[in-house]
């Protein structure tokens, strides 16, 4: 169970980076995809490399800080939920171990003890 919920936070976490990736691509090509404009129009063409606001870098910045602090709160989820999984593992086994060595000792109990030597031949 724990196994499953840690697959599916990384899932989204994968999913929500790649999405946001596969954005800030198609943000980045889309100048590119522009057709170019001619020379007579060189105001615009200037416009075009403009730099981030500060409300975009804060912005961007943000997002940064708060994909880190997923990122860290998955890796604790995830440790987290491996310890538990050893944990349990460690359980199982040592109830399989007594398991085992009980139906181990019943099955000596139940099985009689048999003769060292053969029984000799009845005489008549």
């Amino acid at each position: 169970m724990n196994k499953l919920l840690a697959t599916l936070i990384a899932t989204a976490f994968a999913a929500t980076t790649l999405t946001a990736v596969a954005a800030d691509n198609m943000s980045k090509d889309a100048p590119k995809a522009a057709p170019a404009a001619p020379a007579a129009t060189a105001p615009a063409k200037a416009e075009a490399p403009k730099a981030m606001s500060k409300e975009e870098k804060k912005a961007e910045a943000k997002a940064k800080a708060d994909a880190k602090k997923q990122a860290k709160a998955d890796a604790k989820a995830k440790k987290a939920a491996d310890a538990q999984a050893k944990k349990e593992a460690k359980a199982k086994a040592k109830a399989d171990a007594k398991a085992a060595k009980e139906s181990k000792a019943d099955a000596a109990k139940a099985t009689p003890a048999t003769p060292a030597t053969p029984a000799a031949p009845a005489k008549k």
